[in-house]
């Protein structure tokens, strides 16, 4: 049998190494050949982009817990009904519920003027009447952990960042940071509040990004809100007058009990091994400030839609292939972590999983962590991806996506499908997070990457390494 030169470079790479294994994972040639047909008959199909046309216009944004929760739910059991999917069920997943109701913000002096703004995730809610304090500027997350707490004391803490667009997105690796614990260590050195500039890349709109922040102990929970770029701009040109500057929050929001919703899943029967499974999905929940569009109604329409080609193949992969729609994954991975404790289990039984929770620019590079025995099969499922203009890229682990990373934690063997995030953060947990900001094109493109591999994983000879604790070496569920 003539190798594809994928896998024919992958062998040499291991043999190279003086590593020889007698029982390689690896994927029929039949099955290839299968999922290329599949990946191309995927390009030219619409059913993800009528998935999450459907989801955004009949429920709209999914805030977790809120008014359109129950009707999320609802929407995607009946979904993955109409797809033909063979077995549909949920788990419950219990959480906090945090609820939005108003928010206002303004500068009080030296200059007189309204704020942009919008609460945070966990965020208190300021007294009856609001919220007035002086302004304490720092330039990073650092300079705050360092602050002298009399400095911070009774005043509303600000941290400027700026992210920049970056096709890998890593910027908001630090803007999230400052969102998520800047306003808890605010609040271990006194202080009255928390705002920042928006963990976003839009530069002229002002429309403020919301996104949970983390309070370990909730009682000690100060008010918190994100600026819009614009806004934050203004309030740094104000600063730098060298004038005390004080600004008003009024934020009506909190924690108010908690509250039961669930996991979504639809599953592909496979036709030899019923109880293994690929994994792939995406989070149903969204912000409220939009209609979660990209955030994540695009990741759930990939992987719904991933299934249901698999479902019209003319012959089923021999394993299950399982579609997630994850509950409240915005406010702290909930469904992921909920998910992950009830199947850890039988991990060994999970052959391969990731989430798409990245919007729906084009996949563009693919990285994995499975057992050394696996990478001829990653090889060769890399070849199949590549002229959808995904790169391989062997030197990096795969971490399943945000709520499946959870899995990955418990010893799943994973990958990471990065897709092009260079705009993502102009939309990314605010208002223009809308159905015009999907290109069907890309789209499916996305879903073509998720059924091919998905497809071929399911019908592997071989595993890819799942076991209990498998994969702590590239810091899987830390």
């Amino acid at each position: 049998m003539r190798l594809p030169l994928t896998v024919l470079a992958a062998s040499l790479l291991l043999a190279n190494a003086g590593i020889s294994y007698a029982a390689d994972t690896r994927i029929p040639d039949a099955t290839v050949k299968a999922a290329e047909q599949l990946r191309d008959k995927a390009l030219t199909d619409d059913t993800g982009y009528k998935i999450v046309t459907s989801l955004t216009t009949e429920v709209g944004p999914r805030i977790a817990g809120g008014v359109n929760d129950a009707r999320g739910r609802a929407w995607a059991i009946a979904k993955f009904k109409e797809l033909g999917y063979d077995k549909v069920y949920t788990e419950a997943v219990t959480y906090p519920l945090w609820q939005r109701r108003s928010e206002h913000g303004a500068i009080v002096a030296p200059f007189a003027q309204p704020l942009a703004l919008t609460a945070l995730g966990f965020s208190a809610g300021t007294p009856q009447g609001g919220l007035t304090a002086e302004v304490v500027k720092f330039d990073s997350l650092d300079a705050l952990k360092a602050a002298d707490p009399s400095s911070v004391k009774g005043k509303i803490v600000y941290i400027g960042f700026r992210m920049t667009r970056q096709k890998d997105g890593h910027d908001y690796g630090m803007g999230s940071a400052i969102r998520t614990g800047g306003p808890a260590i605010a609040s271990g050195k006194g202080a009255a509040g928390f705002i920042l500039r928006s963990a976003g890349t839009d530069e002229h709109s002002r429309t403020p990004h919301t996104g949970v922040t983390i309070f370990k102990d909730p009682t000690q929970a100060i008010p918190a809100a994100a600026l819009s770029n614009p806004d934050a701009d203004q309030l740094e040109r104000v600063i730098a007058y060298g004038k005390p500057v004080s600004v008003r929050l009024d934020l009506d929001c909190g924690i108010t009990g908690t509250f039961t919703g669930a996991n979504v899943i639809g599953e592909i029967t496979g036709r030899k091994h019923p109880d293994q499974i690929v994994d792939i999905g995406g989070h149903l929940d969204s912000w409220d400030l939009g209609t979660g569009a990209i955030d994540d109604g695009a990741g759930v329409a990939i992987a719904m839609a991933a299934g249901k080609l698999i479902h019209d193949m003319p012959q089923r992969p021999d394993r299950t292939v399982r579609v997630i729609a994850f509950a409240n994954e915005e406010m702290g991975l909930f469904g992921g972590i909920a998910y992950a404790n009830k199947h850890a289990g039988e991990v060994a039984k999970h052959q391969l999983g990731t989430e798409s929770d990245f919007g729906s620019g084009p996949v563009w590079r693919m990285s994995a962590s499975v057992k050394p025995e696996a990478r001829a099969a990653i090889a060769q499922i890399a070849g199949v991806l590549a002229p959808l203009g995904v790169a391989y890229d062997e030197t990096r682990p795969g971490g399943g996506g945000s709520d499946l990373s959870q899995m990955h934690g418990k010893g799943m063997a994973a990958l990471s499908l990065t897709q092009d995030g260079t705009i993502y953060f102009d939309y990314h947990h605010n208002a223009n997070d809308t159905l015009d900001k999907i290109d069907p094109k890309e789209l499916a493109q996305n879903v073509a990457v998720y059924a091919a591999f998905a497809y071929m994983a399911a019908d592997a000879k071989g595993d890819f390494g799942s076991a209990p604790d498998a994969f702590k070496k590239d810091g899987a569920g830390e």
